[in-house]
């Protein structure tokens, strides 16, 4: 018996360390109702000649039963596996062993702990369980208390319903009470689930309790319907298949909607799905040219340059004839127009020269610089720095004053980078006035350096 007893407290302490069981927050609640059948007849009593614990376990002809309900019990689940227990059951005893005796009354209120075996292998529709518990006799008038070994199992009906059978060794704790089975036989109902998202998914369950969600996906929500549980789905709020893991590709240019910047139209994975018609780099949506090649750099449209002098038409001048930078694309031209011939002589003519000298006035730097600048635009044209003076003062005089005067501004010109091939110097004295020279205002005009092209 002692053996008996160690088997049962070693199988209720390996169990309760293991975390399976059948009644838990599904079915917090549980309630018992069935006969029950005493069996007293003597057991681990091998030293009496009355045989082992089991050897008379399956005679049913020693069991004293009572054909109606007399045995009720409420469950409860507290956690980690465990059900408390608490049964009440009556009986009418007139067999002991295999000796009739007058009938006496069976009263039993039970309490204890029950850990379920079916989560060892994910079962469902049977369920079996061991439990250990005490409770308290009154058996015709007397009362004991006894320690209880139990054994019993669960059979499926339907959701909530369970057959139900077990088996309990009491041993009592004296010996003058009889130890003995008790055997039971009833319909068992569960209830009390918690469903916190009410998506009809025991929160036990339910992978994501606080979210309702699909029986599929053990609770779990698919927002968008795809087939594909939010947690596991890159688009949870767009429909889309499963090897995109749910997102969507509308145009189906291999580039999520979700990363697409031009959804519905194909394009690059380069472009992020956008079209590139020119296939220069630049997406159409930027490109100010869609339908002609041309770089990055000048938003997508070619560099035209119908010329080929290295200036693009946009910025050319003179798109259709080749030019240089220096004039916008235009080329340098031969020789000065009529209009820049005039302009030269209009700075010429303010040079300023120290009285009856050739030697050049410093203020008249600036005025020769212009001159130059214009100059050097037609490299390939050739002048010449012409002198004038009034009639004051004797021929010859003005004719050398005139001469020295030319020749002093063309060595300026050259001193300050004219190519000097291109200039040559002459003085006509007073023999070329533009006005009179009877008056202040004539004779100032008189006095004069000209800078004409020579043809």
């Amino acid at each position: 018996m002692k053996n008996i007893f160690k088997l049962l407290v070693a199988g209720a302490i390996l169990l309760s360390a293991s975390t399976s069981y059948a009644q838990n927050e599904s079915d917090r609640w549980s309630f018992a109702i069935g006969i029950n059948a005493i069996d007293l007849y003597p057991v681990g009593e091998e030293d009496n000649g009355l045989g082992g614990y089991f050897d008379e376990f399956f005679n049913t002809s020693h069991y004293n039963v009572l054909p109606a309900p007399s045995r009720f019990e409420v469950g409860y689940y507290v956690g980690d596996g465990i059900v408390a227990t608490g049964a009440f059951s009556v009986n009418s005893i007139d067999t002991v062993g295999d000796t009739s005796i007058t009938e006496i009354s069976y009263y039993s209120f039970d309490g204890g702990l029950r850990y379920n075996l079916a989560e060892l292998w994910n079962g469902e529709i049977v369920s079996p369980y061991l439990g250990v518990g005490g409770s308290y006799q009154i058996l015709d008038n007397d009362g004991f208390g006894t320690f209880n070994g139990t054994l019993g199992l669960d059979v499926k009906i339907v959701d909530g319903i369970y057959a139900n059978v077990q088996s309990t060794y009491k041993h009592a704790f004296e010996d003058a009470f009889p130890k003995h089975f008790q055997h039971t036989v009833g319909v068992k109902f569960t209830w009390g689930a918690v469903d916190t998202d009410g998506d009809g998914i025991v929160d036990s369950k339910d992978e994501c309790p606080t979210v309702a969600g699909l029986e599929q996906f053990n609770g779990c929500p698919d927002s968008d319907m795809d087939g594909i549980q939010d947690s596991k789905d890159d688009c949870p709020n767009v429909f889309g298949p499963a090897e995109t893991n749910g997102c969507p590709d509308s145009d189906g240019d291999s580039v999520l909607d979700k990363d697409d910047k031009c959804p519905q139209t194909a394009g690059l994975v380069a472009l992020m799905g956008c079209p590139d018609a020119d296939n220069d780099g630049v997406a159409d949506a930027d490109d100010k040219c869609p339908n002609e090649a041309g770089p990055a750099s000048r938003q997508g449209c070619p560099v035209k340059d119908r010329d080929n002098d290295g200036i693009e038409d946009a910025m050319d001048k003179c798109p259709d004839v080749a030019g240089i930078a220096e004039l916008q694309g235009c080329p340098r031209p031969v020789v000065p127009t009529v209009e820049v011939q005039a302009q030269l002589n209009e700075y010429a003519k303010t040079i300023l020269f120290d009285t009856n000298k050739d030697s050049i006035q410093k203020e008249s730097e600036e005025v020769l610089a212009d001159i130059i600048a214009i100059l050097k635009k037609y490299p390939e044209a050739k002048f010449e720095v012409d002198g004038h003076t009034d009639s004051d003062g004797p021929k010859q005089f003005n004719q050398r004053l005139s001469e020295a005067r030319a020749l002093s501004v063309k060595n300026y010109l050259v001193a300050n980078g004219v190519n000097e091939f291109r200039l040559s110097s002459k003085g006509f004295g007073e023999t070329q006035p533009v006005a009179s020279n009877k008056t202040r205002a004539g004779k100032a005009q008189n006095r004069r350096v000209e800078i004409n092209l020579i043809k």
